[in-house]
């Protein structure tokens, strides 16, 4: 199997409802997404995909709902007051842990049409989760 990389990088907030340290507190972090595609075979122009456009699909959905939003889980106290204010907020249904986001990442580049074969999401330079199927 044939395998390219790529890197999308953005910065997000969030907090984890019920957690007993510090990750129960609004936080933010800049994380990378690291998108493994993969292929038996080449296209015509002897490609998995085009590095472009993973980043045309999957990175400008991120710059359009992840990228300097607070992520956060749907029953979050905290959400009224900041949609009320107009901050950038994107709900999820279950706390938005790095193993979530990564699966979430992973599933919407499928829906984008890539070859995704797994995601990895850089959280802080010394933590990462990684989904794949």
């Amino acid at each position: 199997m044939y395998q390219i990389t790529r890197e999308l990088a953005f910065c997000y907030g969030h907090r984890l409802l019920e957690h007993a340290g510090k990750c129960a507190h609004l936080h933010g972090h800049n994380g990378l997404a690291v998108l493994t595609l993969g292929s038996e075979h080449l296209d015509a122009l002897g490609m998995v995909a085009d590095f472009q456009l993973v980043r045309d699909r999957l990175g400008a959905w991120i710059d359009e709902h992840l990228d300097h939003r607070m992520i956060l889980r749907e029953d979050d106290p905290a959400l009224p007051a900041l949609l009320e204010l107009g901050e950038p907020v994107y709900v999820v249904d279950s706390n938005p842990t790095a193993e979530h986001l990564a699966r979430l990442l992973f599933e919407r580049a499928r829906e984008l049409g890539l070859p995704v074969v797994k995601v990895r999401l850089v959280e802080t330079p010394t933590c990462a989760a990684t989904y794949r199927p």
